[in-house]
């Protein structure tokens, strides 16, 4: 059997847990540079689409007493590493998902009561870290989403958690399921089942194997499967990414290629330390600068280019060298620059390494580049930069309802009358 676990309100929960005073009371959670709406609690959902420009509804927010926060990183990350920590006490066999979802596996648990144990799970992560989740459990993955929605949506008959244990429960629970809602059936697939009549997730289970193999493709056919009780997806190891990328908007348009030149190494640099920190090596970069497409009384102009390494590397010096050698070859004077980015691409492990006779690099980098890594993780970050960098120089996302890092910073540490 698999469960899903899931944060209720996941943002605007951990926005709670520090300040009760917010309960009942609706939240949004806007974007980087709190620039669109990214998550909504119940009460603020009527007056708030998904997605919406938060200049644009400042009124509304004022109007509906709108709780509006910055996105708080650092206390959502570590409040999911939290929930994850408490899931894995019930399980060896855990996927996360997302930030706020986990795949559990019970496997052995045969003659246990699985109700009984969702609700003993939904209990100890509420006490323990104060987060409140909905528990799906389901002889399939896809089958524990659709029992997950049913919790969380008849949370008072259901206390948060239901199970799909018999095979009246699992029809029952396809034929409520709209198509749309179907994990893995995107909009576009959703119409397109729609114009044949699918109008439910028990709909598509009654479309024919070779219909769905030939009409759709494979991946559909094993959610049908999936959705008829059918194991075929299993939890998901985690895995190293296969890019790594460092895009920034500037507070201000550049238009000297030096600004340009500190920016871009910085954005080198951070992906260096990106792959460092999963092991991995990388054999190729790309760059891409471009104006403000918005502001359309400038001239504008959109550039990438990608750079081949000599060698697999993970090493500051090296990628920043090779980034500035590529913007050197797309920058062009008079123009008003907004975006640029480094994104690291060919990732290898660390421990695998194609070697060159005649090329290859220096061996000092790798014990410079632990070096910096120690000093920089045990007296903050980006205490040691390249010479290439501004050393009074951070870039800062406009936070400007950002609530405290309750857990992650000494000086924001909750303080109690």
């Amino acid at each position: 059997m698999f469960a899903l676990v899931d944060c209720n309100n996941f943002y605007a929960s951990c926005e709670r847990i520090f300040n009760p005073t917010l309960n009942g009371k609706p939240i949004v959670v806007l974007s980087n540079n709190d620039g669109c709406v990214i998550a909504r609690s119940n009460e603020a959902k009527p007056f708030v689409p998904m997605g919406a420009v938060a200049f644009k509804y400042k009124v509304a927010f004022l109007q509906n007493n709108i709780n509006v926060f910055s996105s708080n990183y650092a206390l959502y990350g570590d409040m999911s590493n939290r929930v994850m920590n408490t899931l894995r006490e019930y399980t060896p066999d855990i996927e996360i998902y997302s930030i706020d979802e986990a795949f559990l596996q019970f496997t052995g648990f045969e003659n246990y009561d699985l109700n009984a144990y969702g609700l003993t799970i939904r209990q100890r992560v509420k006490k323990v870290v104060g987060m409140p989740v909905s528990i799906g459990i389901a002889p399939t993955k896809a089958l524990s989403k659709v029992a997950n929605k049913i919790a969380k949506k008849f949370t008072d008959r259901t206390n948060g958690v239901y199970v799909i244990d018999t095979e009246e429960k699992r029809i029952k629970a396809l034929k409520w399921t709209k198509i749309e809602d179907v994990w893995g059936i995107g909009r576009q697939l959703s119409k397109r089942l729609q114009s044949i009549k699918v109008m439910t997730a028990y709909d598509f289970t009654q479309l024919a194997d070779e219909y769905v193999k030939s009409k759709l493709s494979i991946v559909e056919l094993r959610l049908k499967h999936e959705l008829e009780g059918k194991q075929r997806l299993s939890l998901d190891e985690v895995k190293s990414k296969k890019t790594i990328a460092t895009t920034r908007s500037f507070e201000n348009t550049i238009t000297d290629i030096d600004n340009l030149k500190e920016r871009v190494s910085t954005f080198a640099v951070s992906c260096a330390e990106k792959l460092r920190k999963q092991k991995s090596h990388c054999n190729a970069l790309m760059l891409f600068i471009h104006t403000n497409g918005f502001n359309k009384d400038q001239p504008q102009y959109s550039r990438s280019i990608v750079v081949k390494l000599p060698y697999a590397t993970n090493s500051s010096i090296i990628l920043s060298q090779f980034a500035l050698k590529g913007l050197e070859a797309i920058y062009k004077k008079g123009f008003h620059f907004k975006k640029a980015g480094v994104i690291v691409m060919e990732l290898t492990p660390e421990n695998v390494k194609q070697l060159d006779l005649f090329l290859d690099e220096d061996p000092k980098h790798q014990i410079l580049m632990q070096a910096i890594d120690t000093i920089n993780n045990n007296l903050g970050k980006k205490k040691l930069k390249l010479a290439s960098q501004d050393l009074g120089r951070t870039w800062k996302m406009r936070q400007e309802k950002l609530s405290k890092r309750y857990t992650t910073n000494w000086n924001e540490l909750l303080e109690v009358d």
